[in-house]
Order: C-alpha cells, then structure tokens, then sequence
C-alpha cells in the first residue's frame, strides 16, 4: 500500500531518533516503590526511552491517550483563582508554553510516536488529541508511523457552546481525536453502548407482537454474490435473491423459524425479528460531546467523561494506560476509577502538583499513595 509522507527539514529516521536522546536516570520521590502505576516528572522523550531500556516496558502499553501542545503560539499560565487558556494576568504562573511551530512542531510530535508506538502493545491504541489547525498534518505523520491500515477513527468532539466571533468563517466548536491500533483487528474494543430512551425504542421498535413486546424485522440476506458457498444455497427451496447472500447457512434458519423469530411477509420473503429487550443500546458514533470544564485547574484541561469513554472502550482492567503529556492527571485519575494501572509524564511543575492532587486522597499521605512518584535526572 503506498503512503503519502511529509517531507520538511531535520526529519531524522528512527535510528537517529532513538540515537539522539540522551539518557536519563527515574529517581524515586515518594510513594509505592515498584508500582505498575507511575507519574513521572521529565521530558517525556527521554523518560519513555528510558521505560524502553531500562524497565522493560517495551510492548507493554494496552492504551495511550495523549493531548499534545497544539501549536497556538500561546502561553498557558494559571493562579489561585483560575487556569488561563488564552486570557491572562501580569503574576500569573506558567504552566506550559506552546510556542513550537511548523515542522518543528510536527517533528517534536514524531518522534514522540515513534517512541510511543514501540511502548505500545499489539493489541494496544491510540488517542491523540489535536485542533483543526494542525490535525491533518499529524494525521499524515500517524498513518506514516502506525500505517494507513491501522487509522480507525478521525474522532469530531464538541468542545463548547458556539460561538460568535466577528470574522468572515464558521463559527469553531469541535477539535478532534486520531485514533489508530498498534496491530488492526487485535486491538482491544469493548463496544460501549448507551441506553435506548423510551423514543428509541418506540422509534427502532415499531413493532409490537401478541405479547406486548416490541420488535423489528431485518433482511435475512446481505449484499452480494457467492458462488459456491454454503450461503448461496437454497433454503426451503427459496434462493437468495440477485446479487445478494444469505447472512448464514441458512441450517440456522429452521433453528429460528422454530422459535418464531422469522417473521414472514405477504409476499413470502422471510425477515429475521429483533427484539427491543435484546438490544445492547446505540453504538457510539464518531461525534462526541463533551465540553471541557467551565473552571479548569490547568490549562487546556479535559472532560474527565469523555477519557473515561477512550478508556473504557480500548482497555481492560489491570492494563496500562500511557499518557505522557498528562497535565493535571484527568487520564490518570480516569485510569485509576477503572482499575487500571497508569503512567502518566510531564515536565511542569504545576502539572505534576495537580496530577498528585488528582490521584491522592486526602486522607493519606504522599508517602502512602498507590503509584510511583519518579522524576527524569
């Protein structure tokens, strides 16, 4: 399959990625020594190298979520009142700065993927978390890392109410999420669903039988042709009709007719019932709402719900969930409610003072907490 690449100045090859790093040492802080679960204050390239040599955590990543610096040009700054996205006041504090652009920008999240994909699981995924400005460009780099073939979702998330700027484009209330597998088809997928609400089943169901339950039909047949396999076979006499097959052998359909789940039109074509009460709920589409919190306590900060979401869907408890750009630790804290082990990595001091905020109760001391606080020397 052929690949589109960017080409742009200073992209290194993997090898002098990995050669380009320098070493460093996790030096234990506090907490539980040898936990599953880390937090680890450094630069997150030269710390996940260092999960990869020195702790062995290569192919060992179930999920990552990250939510990189987007490439404003802005600088993030917080106070005891309040984080600041893009306001901000003289003596505010700095939480972050992102001021990298163009390749620079794009390289830096490159190689971060490199190393991040090599962390990763074969059954692991991918969420990155990006703006409309830069997404597509990043897009490219993901499918020339992770492969065209793995790309599963270009994620649309409502971030806010609309808007009403004064300038001569749509107003902007979404951003977006890539997501992709380390190895498609073995990454893991839970399927979450929502409930049906009264409407959608009324709506979904219109049906009703002698019971009082509601039901739909659906074609016993699927779209196109076989020409030699067992569902292109007759059944009671009856073909599937042109260019289409039957779902399964069509054996199983006596199986149904007998417990009056085919339901038998006017004109003798025969429809498979669906029951309302056997519905897993609706399937997640690739539209979220999930607005970010009115008083964030850092930057940029994320729904919780909608990482719980990610979460849940791409991992199963006891694996470890990567999030190397963490900021105040809303992935982490996620993780952890779910029961799985977590890694979270930043260089902001702030940011690692919020994330120990977020993971430790206030009934116990630092010296008490479930995870290891490490920092990149």
């Amino acid at each position: 399959m052929s690949i589109i690449l960017l080409k742009y100045e200073n992209k290194l090859s993997k090898k002098e990625v990995l050669n380009h790093i320098p070493p460093c040492k996790l030096e234990f802080i506090e907490g539980t020594r040898n936990s599953k679960s880390k937090l680890i204050k450094g630069d997150n390239l030269q710390v996940m190298k260092c999960l990869i040599d020195n702790y062995s955590l290569k192919g060992k990543i179930n999920f990552v979520y990250i939510d990189p610096p987007f490439s404003t040009n802005n600088i993030f700054t917080y106070n005891e009142d309040k984080a600041n996205t893009i306001s901000r006041c003289n003596g505010d504090n700095i939480a972050y700065e992102d001021s990298l652009a163009g390749a620079e920008f794009i390289e830096y999240i490159r190689r971060r993927l490199i190393l991040l994909k090599d962390l990763m699981s074969d059954n692991g995924s991918i969420y990155l978390h990006i703006d409309y400005k830069i997404g597509h460009y990043i897009k490219i780099i993901m499918d020339e890392i992770f492969g065209k073939n793995n790309f599963l979702n270009d994620i649309t998330r409502i971030k806010c109410n609309p808007k009403n700027f004064d300038r001569k484009a749509y107003g902007n209330v979404k951003d977006l999420i890539l997501f992709y597998s380390k190895k498609r088809d073995k990454h893991v997928w839970n399927d979450i669903r929502t409930p049906l609400t009264k409407e959608d089943i009324n709506k979904r169901f219109s049906k009703i039988d002698d019971s009082g339950q509601r039901y739909t039909t659906i074609p016993l047949h699927a779209p196109g042709e076989t020409e030699n396999g067992i569902t292109s076979k007759e059944w009671r006499g009856m073909p599937p009709p042109k260019g289409r097959h039957w779902r399964t052998n069509p054996k199983e359909f006596d199986k149904l007719d007998e417990e009056g789940l085919i339901e038998w039109s006017k004109t003798g074509n025969p429809r498979k019932k669906i029951y309302a009460r056997d519905s897993k709920g609706k399937k997640i589409q690739d539209v979220l709402e999930y607005k970010d919190p009115q008083n964030p306590v850092y930057p940029t900060e994320k729904n919780y719900d909608l990482i719980k979401l990610f979460i849940k869907n791409s991992s199963n408890p006891q694996d470890i969930v990567l999030d190397c750009f963490c900021g105040s630790g809303t992935t982490l804290k996620a993780a952890k409610e779910l029961g799985r082990n977590f890694i979270g990595i930043d260089n902001s001091d702030e940011a690692i003072n919020q994330s120990l905020q977020k993971l430790s109760s206030k009934q116990k001391k630092l010296d008490d907490i479930e995870f290891e606080y490490l920092r990149c020397i």
